[in-house]
């Protein structure tokens, strides 16, 4: 094992594409094939299914991708490591095993367990862990709900255990999503729990290809740039001793490997440059990436540093009902056609103790003397959170009640559901050496994986200073001219990543993106805490905002639950331009 071990990835989430693993076993070389199918959302459904079937626990497209390949991963050698097992992986285990049988595919299938903390809860706070929230320091006992799942992340090292006891597939629960390509790497070249560098190196290739094409081109603020993104490839990581890495993908794919999309997926669902994993503290701001050549980006440099003594769980349960309608607007007079509807339900809900929240969003506006209906069209979203009763079946009587008595040209995209209970989130911290993680080999053989030996908590470096910067003559227009963007979602707060492509754009980038610039451009950003970031290696400044997400993307009240667009939105807000810079 004397080359970089070749990971791929063919999932970034539950529901990805089915195809994904058979155009990673037959598209070239690979050594190892991973699959993310979790996400703070995901364990929260599969809890649902769960209810309504016990074997529910696990993503079982895992089994749909595996089906037609499983032979051919055999023949070929290839490891496959996924944490499709979501709360069940003991039972997606088994029925793999079964499937292989089926198949008449020669390979051995262990499990990772110990991130389950569900059970556990009473014993941890009865040993005097408060389970305090994460972001807001209350304790536990203040959430007031019941748990439906409460897992812990893992590191990589139960995996690489997995692998070493000669397992071809490793199926886990809740591990920290760059743990799948760390425990390949780290079983591939024997690093030992202080190889803290290369692990750091190993995280931070983890991370670029856990949400598969987003890596390769997919949701890229550039994308107009690539040629073919109607199927891009799978993202491949070729991992060497060090913990340096290539990001690349199987030769004739569509998409492309580049510098941007690469930066992209680096700034994507992050925080402080501290980026935690159970198994070591990665520096983003070390971290330098280059083209190396057509699909091939070089990611080298990156610094690592002990682990932290905690590691993050998260908890899920219901909370209470939550329903919505959204209604068309056409024409003229869109705001008082939209007013009117507001009224109207304010007049029934307003005074009802059973609801808890009402929201009404415009999206959209539109077009003076359009063409078609559409391009004069805008939508009023009314959403509502509350009992099952008042937010139920009654808000989506009202709603179907002003048919005949609202605004002129009323329809509604839809007939009004009745609604659904509402997923709350509390993520918490849980010291490392409290958890059971335990690898359970093909022959029920179980290994204790010891806890790593940690550091300090680090301390986060926000920082807003920057140097002044002398633009020049200016020109006024959208920031997305000179600057990508990627947003999403962790827990309650968004995060909102910056960078230039351009050397000569980054001191204006620095300088112009402050905190203040940012809520003046995003003013639903107004009156909460924003963290700011600098990059450098990247050309990039990090914001997080806080509590932008209210408890999570299943407690979210805003119509873009993840935050997923909010670069794109601040994209098109207009800035002073400098001159040369366009030039």
């Amino acid at each position: 094992m004397n080359r970089p071990i070749r990971i791929a990835n063919c999932s970034g989430f539950y529901g990805d594409r089915l195809s994904a693993l058979a155009e990673m076993v037959r598209g070239g070389p690979v050594d190892v094939i991973t699959g993310d199918y979790l996400a703070e959302v995901t364990m929260l459904v599969l809890a649902k299914n769960r209810l309504k079937k016990p074997a529910g626990g696990y993503a079982t497209t895992f089994l749909r991708q595996l089906r037609p390949v499983a032979a051919e991963i055999a023949e070929r050698g290839i490891k496959v490591v996924v944490n499709a097992g979501g709360l069940d992986p003991a039972g997606l285990a088994r029925d793999t095993r079964a499937l292989l049988a089926e198949a008449g595919a020669d390979l051995t299938v262990a499990h990772v367990e110990g991130d389950d903390l569900s059970a556990r809860l009473p014993e941890l706070a009865a040993a005097g862990h408060d389970l305090a929230h994460l972001d807001t320091g209350k304790p536990f006992t203040s959430w007031g709900h019941e748990p439906l799942t409460a897992n812990a992340y893992l590191g990589g090292f139960g995996i690489a255990a997995a692998l070493a006891g000669g397992a071809d597939i490793v199926i886990t629960g809740r591990v920290a999503d760059a743990s799948l390509v760390t425990g390949a790497a780290a079983w591939w070249w024997g690093w030992s729990p202080g190889d803290h560098d290369a692990l750091a190196g190993a995280v931070v290739a983890g991370h670029v290809i856990e949400c598969g094409a987003q890596a390769t081109g997919g949701n890229f603020s550039g994308f107009p740039g690539i040629a073919d993104l109607r199927h891009p490839g799978f993202p491949i990581a070729e991992v060497d001793r060090d913990g340096s890495s290539v990001i690349t993908k199987h030769e004739g794919t569509g998409g492309a490997v580049t510098v941007d999309t690469v930066t992209a997926q680096l700034l994507y669902e992050v925080g402080a440059p501290d980026y935690l994993n159970p198994d070591v503290i990665a520096r983003l701001d070390t971290v330098r990436v280059e083209q190396e050549g057509p699909d091939r980006v070089r990611i080298s440099g990156v610094a690592g540093q002990a682990p932290p003594p905690t590691t993050k769980v998260a908890v899920t349960g219901l909370g209470g009902w939550r329903n919505g309608c959204t209604f068309v607007l056409t024409g003229l007079d869109v705001d008082a056609k939209a007013a009117l509807v507001e009224r109207a339900v304010r007049a029934r809900l307003d005074e009802d103790p059973g609801i808890a929240d009402l929201r009404f969003t415009r999206i959209g506006s539109p077009a003076a003397d359009p063409a078609d209906q559409m391009a004069g069209s805008s939508l009023l979203h009314v959403a509502v959170d509350g009992d099952q009763q008042s937010a139920g079946r009654s808000f989506s009587a009202l709603c179907v009640e002003l048919a005949l008595s609202s605004y002129p040209g009323i329809y509604g995209m839809g007939a009004p559901p009745s609604g659904s209970a509402y997923g709350v989130y509390w993520p918490t911290l849980i010291p490392q050496d409290v958890l059971r993680h335990t690898v359970v080999h093909a022959d029920g053989r179980q290994e204790l994986v010891p806890p790593p030996a940690t550091g300090e908590e680090p301390v986060e470096r926000s920082a807003d200073a920057q140097a002044p910067y002398d633009a020049g003559p200016t020109v006024d227009g959208p920031l997305g001219r000179l600057v990508h963007a990627r947003s999403g979602d962790k827990g309650g707060n968004a995060n909102v990543g910056l960078w230039v492509a351009d050397p000569e754009a980054w001191p204006w980038l620095a300088a112009t993106m402050t905190t203040d610039r940012l809520r003046e451009l995003l003013p639903e950003t107004r009156g909460l805490a924003v963290d700011r970031y600098v990059l450098p290696n990247l050309r990039a400044v990090n914001f997080v905002i806080r509590g932008l997400l209210d408890g999570g993307a299943t407690e979210a009240r805003r119509f873009d639950t993840q935050a997923k667009a909010l670069g794109e939105w601040l994209r098109a807000r207009h800035v002073p331009l400098p001159e040369r810079l366009l030039a």
